[in-house]
Parts: structure tokens; C-alpha cells; sequence
């Protein structure tokens, strides 16, 4: 496994790798009807420039094949997205780019982000701790159970 930088012009093919995520491992956490609509929602209007921004951490396999990746927004210390590939789980991928991540951060703020539910397992492991549950208003219309984390 490689890591290395994203960049924006690889943003479709990130969030083709999200979506299968939210379909094949969020679906054991959420029901259907909110997965449907999570998963055929587009990249919001940010998302090409927050991974342009050099906070996006890509895995890739020694022929180039996309693993993972994450997104940490550096302004706000915020992780915005840990997407490992579902054939690929349980290799360190996910505790590479989460590593990748913090040491982006800036280590004089906490470092928080919003897990959804089958995450939260995996966020604890990795020092998160839970803050709070809320209900992520998603811009595809649906209210996503999520928890709050803080690590720092």
C-alpha cells in the first residue's frame, strides 16, 4: 500500500468509492430508506476543492488501484471522510489514512468529526471519543444518525 495526496480532478472517481461504501457497509447501520437517497446524492458543491486543498489522503495498491481514501478539512481540523474499499477492509487501510489525517491536523486543537453509526467502532479505536449523537441533516433530504467525536 502507497499513500499519497488526492487531488481534485480524481473527485468523481473518490466519491464513486463512497457511494459503493454507503451502499455495501453503511447499509448494515442505516435502513433502506435512507440509504437510497444517501447514496445517490452528488458530491456537494465543496467537495473538488476541499480535497484541491491538500487534505485528501489517497491509498492506492502497488499497480495504482484505489483502496481508500480520507479528507481532513485542515481549517476547521475536521475529518470529513474515511472511505476504505469494501473487498479491502480489515488490512490497516482505514488506520493508515486515519494516521495520514492526524498528522495533518493542527495538534493544538481537538480533531473531531461526525461518524456515522457502523464507523463509531473503528473511530474509538483510533482514540476518538464520543461527544454526542446528533442527526446529520444531509443535503439529499434524509436525517442521518451520526455520532460527534473529539480526539485531543
Amino acid at each position: 500500500m502507497q499513500l499519497r495526496s488526492g487531488r481534485a480532478d480524481e473527485a468523481d472517481i473518490l466519491w464513486a468509492l463512497r457511494t459503493r461504501c454507503v451502499r455495501e457497509i453503511c447499509s448494515a447501520a442505516y435502513p433502506p430508506e435512507v440509504i437510497a437517497p444517501w447514496a445517490a446524492s452528488p458530491p456537494p458543491a465543496h467537495y473538488r476543492a476541499l480535497i484541491g486543498q491538500g487534505g485528501c489522503i489517497v491509498a492506492e495498491d502497488a499497480e495504482g488501484h484505489l483502496l481508500g481514501y480520507g479528507v481532513i478539512d485542515q481549517a476547521s481540523n475536521e475529518i470529513d471522510a474515511l472511505f476504505v474499499d469494501p473487498d479491502q477492509g480489515g488490512r490497516g487501510i482505514g488506520r493508515a489514512l486515519m494516521d495520514a489525517m492526524v498528522a495533518l491536523g493542527d495538534p493544538s486543537r481537538p480533531l473531531v468529526l461526525s461518524a456515522s453509526l457502523n464507523a463509531v467502532p473503528f473511530y474509538r479505536r483510533a482514540g476518538f471519543q464520543p461527544l454526542r449523537e446528533e442527526a446529520y441533516a444531509h443535503p439529499s433530504g434524509v436525517s442521518l444518525a451520526s455520532v460527534r467525536m473529539q480526539r485531543g
